[in-house]
């Protein structure tokens, strides 16, 4: 079987967006049922969220290799540039919990990865026109989500940063957006835009200034690592009149270790933490899941909750929409395997 171009780790965020490869024709089946994201109607429940899809081309490639939900990465009001490399860190581990003091790094990958890009963005002006073609080509069935991020700047108001994630999701539906997602949670920065899902209050203010902004189209929030019924309770309360659903979970934040670090433990980023994903975030990802779910539940909220986090087999994405969740995000393992979606709908077909 011949390889599929992938996402490169040893080259840069910039390398990678200038050689995003193209569309590959593939023998992918449709899988039986009525799947909606954010009550609009979508081929299957399968996604891929904001991290692999750096522009346009690399969205219409994840879609022809089966995914029907693509998140556009995260695009901001200004120009922005990638962290230095490892942007993609291989990482030793078993399953997190979020405790954990760090995590040693690996020579190989083990289906896990620290991931440090900051939140790079190309000017407005460029991500516009891009999302507006890539629109034009995506086939009946598949739908394109947009990810934003406000970029707080030195004596703004949380105001001013919600006024500035407002700009960028109406510009976002403008170019042919067939819904956001607000990112408010990124572990690899330190600014208050990656911690926001910690602050139900301001997250609620910034999601009200949103929702007014794009009207009727639906809202995702991608939230963090939550663990406290308490916590889950206050963000739904405090977000559910604005939004249609939630993303979750973004990572698990940890530093990493090298490998030879010894008796004087050496860590990478500068000792900052950084967020695990792919295989060791699926078992705390599920439990997340499953908490929003109860929750809501309890509540009476009626949003939709999509799964991320450690997803690589047919039977993880069956967890997933057995946990509560109406549709699933892959990142990690699709940019292990291209081929995966492929492979899930595959079974599920088989299954059905």
């Amino acid at each position: 079987m011949q390889p599929l171009p992938k996402y490169d780790p040893a080259q840069s965020y910039q390398w990678n967006y200038n050689h995003a490869p193209d569309p590959v024709e593939l023998d992918i089946p449709s899988v039986p049922g009525n799947w909606k994201f954010a009550g609009l109607k979508v081929a299957s429940p399968l996604g891929i969220p904001a991290g692999p899809l750096l522009n346009g081309r690399w969205c219409l490639y994840y879609a022809s290799l089966g995914f029907d939900i693509l998140t556009y990465k995260t695009v901001r009001s200004a120009e922005r540039e990638c962290y230095p490399l490892p942007n993609l860190q291989p990482v030793a581990c078993g399953q997190l919990t979020g405790d954990e003091g760090s995590v040693p790094a690996s020579d190989t990958m083990r289906g896990s990865w620290a991931v440090s890009f900051g939140m790079p963005s190309r000017s407005p002006d460029d991500w516009r026109k891009d999302i507006e073609t890539t629109r034009s080509k995506l086939p009946a069935g598949k739908l394109l989500s947009v990810s934003v991020v406000g970029t707080v700047q030195e004596g703004w108001s949380i105001d001013r940063l919600a006024a500035d994630y407002a700009q960028c999701a109406r510009w976002a539906v403008e170019s042919g957006a067939d819904c956001i997602e607000t990112n408010f949670s990124c572990p690899n920065v330190s600014t208050c835009d990656g911690q926001l899902f910690q602050n139900p209050t301001e997250a609620a203010l910034v999601a009200a200034q949103v929702r007014d902004a794009i009207g009727n189209t639906p809202l995702l929030i991608k939230v963090g690592h939550v663990t406290a019924a308490s916590e889950v309770a206050a963000l739904l309360t405090a977000l559910s009149p604005y939004i249609s659903g939630l993303a979750m979970t973004n990572s698990v934040a940890v530093t990493v270790a090298h490998t030879d670090s010894g008796a004087d433990k050496k860590l990478f980023f500068d000792g900052q933490p950084r967020g695990i994903c792919g295989a060791a975030i699926l078992s705390a990802s599920l439990q997340q899941t499953k908490l929003f779910a109860k929750e809501m539940k309890a509540s009476q909220h009626e949003l939709d909750l999509i799964g991320v986090g450690g997803i690589a087999s047919v039977s993880d994405v069956q967890s997933y929409l057995s946990a509560g969740a109406t549709a699933v995000h892959l990142a990690t393992a699709a940019m292990v395997n291209p081929r995966i979606a492929q492979e899930i709908k595959q079974q599920l077909a088989l299954q059905s």
